[in-house]
């Protein structure tokens, strides 16, 4: 099932299409995502908003409390049986809160879970096993290790080639360009990757 994840970062200037998906809005999120699309549940403290949220939020959340509202929203969402999310307003705003966004990724990567973070500049997605990229011929890609280190066993259809082991405080994944419909990175294991794609100019 499809999911669309609104967060209280910077907002996203784009169009959404929810055609078939879930939209859960956290918090502060509301101000820049009514009007904009149907949301489907809301989900926050609501420390950070003016106005009641449309549709009324099933629980207000304490302020002070152990999880930020986009993972409640995460939680939530996996509850609920969505199991391919998108997420828009995961960028700017606080540092903090974007490495934490990050951490989500993983979480939801490590329950097999689909979930990336889109702005009008890149998407950011944590993966497993194979990864296919060759929808993104001509952008450019960057891979970290999300978890230590990351094993690569073939990479294809890329500018350059990947070393066989990226650790962490490496930067040898970073800034390749996809040439082929078949681009790929074939990964060991449990290891995990977060991938970057830069939807702007190579």
């Amino acid at each position: 099932m499809k999911g669309i994840l609104l967060l209280n970062g910077r907002p996203y200037g784009g169009r959404i299409d929810a055609e078939g998906a879930r939209v859960y809005c956290c918090d502060g999120a509301y101000a820049w995502a009514k009007g904009k699309v149907k949301i489907y549940k809301n989900i926050g403290d609501f420390d950070s908003l003016k106005e009641p949220p449309f549709p009324s939020p099933d629980e207000v959340y304490p302020s002070e409390k152990d999880f930020t509202d986009g993972e409640i929203a995460l939680r939530r969402m996996i509850d609920d049986g969505i199991d391919d999310i998108t997420v828009y307003g995961a960028f700017g705003g606080r540092e903090d809160h974007f490495l934490g966004n990050l951490q989500l990724l993983y979480y939801a990567c490590a329950r097999g879970v689909s979930m990336r973070l889109v702005s009008e500049d890149s998407i950011i997605f944590a993966a497993r096993n194979k990864i296919e990229l060759g929808g993104y011929v001509g952008r450019t890609i960057s891979v970290f290790p999300f978890s230590a280190p990351l094993h690569i066993l073939e990479s294809r259809g890329f500018k350059y080639s990947y070393p066989q082991q990226i650790g962490y405080g490496e930067c040898r994944g970073v800034s390749n360009i996809v040439l082929s419909a078949e681009a790929s990175i074939s990964l060991r294991g449990e290891d995990t990757a977060l991938v970057i794609i830069n939807l702007g100019r190579v």
